[in-house]
């Protein structure tokens, strides 16, 4: 009941003081959490799986198929990196503020500071800096991914309806399958798409009804399907696998139901499917309806009254 409260032992207690914490036990503390956190991250990391690093390292992108993948990819990782070292200047611009500008006895308004030239040049040419990079690598990005091959090896002409996807392969000049196969999916029926691994292919795009986007995310790419307006790109698969594919532009009811499956699988794999397909009568181009690739006709002039 009598027994007066002390300090432990690691607290410094000067006289005329009251009990708080020491600087230099503070500093130990202090160092000794931040180390045991570090340790903690790193034991975090080093039980990961090699393909979650490898995901961090793309920044959350999937795992690359095509040979165009690397121009995205860069971009992507570049434009994390640009935006982490901005908002790390900005923070640190924050806290500096926060710190040196801050209300003290005497002073209770710091400095005003009102047409400051050199202040107002930085905060108007910075971001105009940063936005003329971002623009110079998303246009060579662009270009990279849109390249045309002069003289590619598979032909694929899709058509999007709604809702699925028609794939046609044009490959009449193969010996190995000797005609244009095709194959038509459905809201019941998701259609399969066939790639030969390391060859190239191109992708003629067009829409029966309205404007769709073709997506696969592990080509890093999405091109729009659109009526009236036929799209094209040219890229090589690289690995082979089964990937997921889709739609990528709300088209209508049934939009979540434009799915497709990818298969990038051997050059023989792919002409034995191909051959299957012929076998099955799905011979031929299936293409959209004329009259959904033609301009509409312009309105008629209302009478006079």
């Amino acid at each position: 009941m009598g027994s007066e409260l002390t300090a432990p032992a690691w607290i410094d207690t000067p006289k005329g003081h009251d009990v708080g914490f020491n600087l230099k036990a503070r500093g130990r503390v202090v160092r000794a959490t931040a180390l045991s956190g570090a340790g903690a991250l790193l034991l975090g990391l080093s039980g990961c799986s090699q393909d979650l690093t490898d995901q961090f390292a793309r920044v959350g992108l999937p795992t690359s198929a095509s040979d165009r993948s690397h121009y995205i990819g860069d971009l992507w990782v570049g434009a994390w990196i640009a935006s982490g070292v901005i908002g790390l200047f900005v923070l640190g611009l924050i806290f500096y503020a926060m710190f040196f500008f801050r209300r003290r006895p005497g002073n209770e308004v710091p400095r005003q500071t009102k047409y400051h030239l050199p202040m107002e040049l930085l905060y108007t040419l910075v971001p105009l800096l940063i936005i003329g990079v971002l623009f110079f690598y998303t246009v060579h990005a662009q270009n990279g991914v849109l390249a045309k091959v002069e003289s590619p090896s598979h032909t694929i002409n899709v058509v999007g309806q709604k809702w699925s996807w028609t794939f046609n392969y044009m490959e009449s000049g193969n010996p190995a399958v000797g005609a244009d196969v095709h194959e038509i999916g459905t809201i019941e029926k998701i259609p399969d798409l066939y790639l030969p691994v390391g060859e190239s292919v191109r992708f003629n795009l067009t829409s029966a009804d309205v404007i769709h986007s073709f997506w696969v995310p592990s080509f890093y790419f999405k091109l729009d399907v659109i009526p009236v307006h036929p799209n094209s790109f040219d890229m090589t698969p690289t690995i082979e696998g089964t990937f997921d594919g889709k739609c990528a532009e709300l088209c209508g009811t049934y939009h979540s139901a434009m799915i497709f499956k990818v298969h990038v699988v051997s050059q023989d794999a792919y002409n034995t499917y191909l051959k299957g397909l012929a076998e099955k009568g799905q011979i031929g181009e299936r293409k959209a309806p004329v009259g959904a690739n033609s301009a509409l006709p312009a309105p008629s002039e209302e009478p006079e009254k």
